[in-house]
């Protein structure tokens, strides 16, 4: 029998509650509407109910609620988030055309006269479209080839008008939904839900991360060049042995040197925590690009922090670490924490050239002190589907000896990624024992 997985809960739960939405549309008189002349309106109805409830567990989703990010992780609560704002979207324009034409057909209007009228004439329906626009500039954005145009401070911004376009839908339900307010289990359904989504962003996307910046005020210590285009940042604070943070964490960082300072970046750390804390940044763009022009005192701020690309579940035994690129930077802080034995640990480190091969003496201590497998692997892109570099053929077995039993950690662009866990499993690791952060937003 299939064991249910964690992500088969949060599809069961989010399925649970369109039932739930369902459910009050039919009590409502959802069906006797169906079957009785307005079909088009009732169907429309029901496709907003859907939708409005897939943009609350959007919201949800990334509202950094603690219990919620040490289960799934950030990257794959954005995969969650991205499939549910598109069809929570999808659903929303269908709620539009069939609202419209339902109302056109009882009214003998033309539906674009009718839209019109609705939208000047409903309650709430004005801001109603202004939310939809605000929303339809976030799933533009939000696709894959508008994100790569964009620089990721861009689309950050851009991407906080869907708040926007949740809440300006709101006055429109109160006042024009019957389905919101036509029974006490529906006022009661809804107003929870609504009011879950604004507390947790409350709580947890403004009062902890408030409340740990007073406490830690994070400073920047020193600026250390790693690589070409490679920056570490070391950070002094108050207490910061008491962050709640592990290796293989990311925090979103703000630095407060100047214009700009609103914009977070996701840095992740580079060493394991201790007294100081220490991120390491590629420049690929103007966030990424100031870092390496910091000053000493310069405060920080900080959100997070988040990702599960942690060592909670490792007590020992085999152990590989693939890293591509700047993805080094959590696999160098695990390499810190993890408790593996001289001969357990095995780093698999892709790079392009020797000039961006960053912790070079970093790693050759690891490799002499504390016994780390270091296996570099030096070249251009492949030209075909493979996560090793162009020419190179080799075995995962042959890199990773252990690989089979082994637990295993991957971080790197997205593509790359997948390819080595397409490799990772291919070499006879369960699902289980892989582990995955994507640098990719």
């Amino acid at each position: 029998m299939r064991i249910m997985t964690k992500g088969d809960v949060v599809a069961v739960a989010a399925g649970a509650s369109l039932l739930v939405v369902t459910a009050l549309w039919v009590s409502n008189g959802g069906l006797q509407d169906l079957t009785g002349g307005g079909a088009l309106s009732a169907t429309g109805r029901l496709l907003g109910l859907w939708a409005s409830d897939l943009l609350l567990i959007q919201v949800l989703l990334m509202a950094r609620i603690p219990l919620v990010e040490r289960a799934f992780g950030q990257d794959r609560l954005a995969r969650w988030h991205r499939w549910s704002g598109f069809a929570s979207f999808w659903l929303m324009v269908a709620h539009i055309v069939l609202i419209t034409l339902g109302y056109a057909a009882t009214a003998r209007n033309n539906p674009f006269r009718q839209l019109w009228d609705m939208i000047w004439n409903f309650p709430g329906m004005l801001l109603a479209a202004s939310g939809f626009l605000a929303l339809v500039m976030v799933v533009v954005t939000s696709i894959r080839a508008a994100r790569r145009k964009l620089r990721y401070e861009s689309w950050h911004l851009l991407h906080l008008y869907a708040y926007l376009g949740a809440f300006l839908a709101l006055p429109h339900q109160l006042w024009s939904g019957s389905d919101f307010v036509g029974s006490p289990p529906a006022t009661a359904y809804w107003w929870g839900l609504w009011g879950l989504a604004v507390a947790a962003i409350i709580a947890y996307r403004v009062v902890v991360p408030l409340l740990r910046n007073r406490r830690h005020r994070l400073v920047v210590d020193r600026v250390v060049p790693e690589a070409n285009g490679v920056t570490s940042v070391y950070f002094n604070g108050n207490d910061l042995h008491k962050l709640p943070v592990r290796a293989g964490q990311f925090f979103h960082w703000r630095f407060l040197d100047g214009p700009g300072w609103t914009r977070s970046n996701p840095f992740s750390l580079s060493a394991a925590p201790a007294e100081q804390i220490r991120i390491t940044v590629k420049d690929s763009g103007d966030g990424s690009g100031r870092v390496a022009t910091l000053k000493r005192g310069t405060r920080v701020l900080v959100e997070g922090p988040f990702g599960k690309l942690t060592g909670e579940d490792y007590a020992g035994g085999p152990v590989v670490l693939m890293a591509c690129g700047i993805g080094i930077t959590p696999l160098l802080s695990l390499l810190g924490e993890l408790p593996y034995a001289p001969g357990e640990a095995t780093l698999l480190y892709r790079v392009r050239d020797d000039a961006s091969t960053a912790f070079k003496q970093e790693l050759d201590w690891y490799a002499a002190e504390r016994g780390v497998r270091v296996v570099y692997l030096t070249g251009p892109r492949a030209r075909s589907r493979s996560w090793l570099p162009g020419g190179r053929t080799d075995e995962l077995a042959d890199l990773a000896p252990d690989i089979a039993a082994a637990r295993v950690y991957i971080c790197g662009p997205e593509e790359w990624a997948a390819q080595a866990r397409e490799a990772v499993r291919a070499a006879g690791v369960p699902a289980a024992r892989v582990h995955t952060e994507l640098f990719n937003w």
